[in-house]
């Protein structure tokens, strides 16, 4: 299994539903930016909701340190403008809802199940360059958090703007980083 940690994020052109209303998204979109895609199996269905409520209750985090959310299922657009208008719940969120029918983002990122046309639960920081610099991926039953998410992006713009410096275990903005050099070997 190769790595997909600093490797090139896809080519994508697909349809999405943002703000009332469709439109298209692009790898052209997210060049010079930070953007997660948070992939999930499917609307209409019962941790998504949770997750994607709880990444919509940290959006304007995300937002404030310049980075943009996009959440991806195999799902249509027309399908998310639904389950908008039908779930009080998924009225909340405010980021782009990606659209992947046809498998484009799921494949490109290794998350797509064959043979279920559905995406496992995984997430995504691709940096202004384009490359994934965290890569999380799990099984559908088990849900994910957005403070801990908001947590790992803060460490990777932290470390991506301070050259040399490393964000230990459950660093938080603002607390201590090291600086690797012979001199901590043994010492931490």
């Amino acid at each position: 299994m190769q790595s997909i940690i600093n490797a090139q994020a896809p080519e994508f052109k697909v349809q999405a539903f943002h703000n009332g209303q469709f439109k298209t998204v692009s790898n052209a979109d997210i060049e010079g930016k930070w953007a997660i895609f948070f992939f999930y199996p499917a609307d209409f269905t019962f941790v998504c909701p949770t997750e994607l409520v709880d990444l919509a209750e940290k959006y304007e985090a995300f937002k404030a340190q310049g980075v943009e959310v996009y959440s991806v299922s195999t799902d249509t657009h027309f399908t998310h403008k639904a389950w908008h208008d039908t779930s009080d719940s998924i009225k909340k969120i405010n980021y782009p809802m990606l659209a992947d029918p046809t498998g484009v983002l799921t494949r490109g990122f290794g998350v797509h199940i064959e043979e279920e046309g559905l995406a496992y639960r995984g997430t995504f920081l691709v940096n202004p360059e384009g490359k994934i610099k965290i890569a999380e991926i799990q099984d559908n039953s088990i849900g994910r958090n957005a403070d801990e998410l908001l947590r790992k992006v803060e460490a990777a713009l932290f470390v991506a703007s301070h050259e040399g410096e490393v964000c230990p275990a459950k660093w938080k903005q603002g607390g201590e980083t090291l600086k690797p050099s012979i001199d901590l070997v043994g010492k931490i």
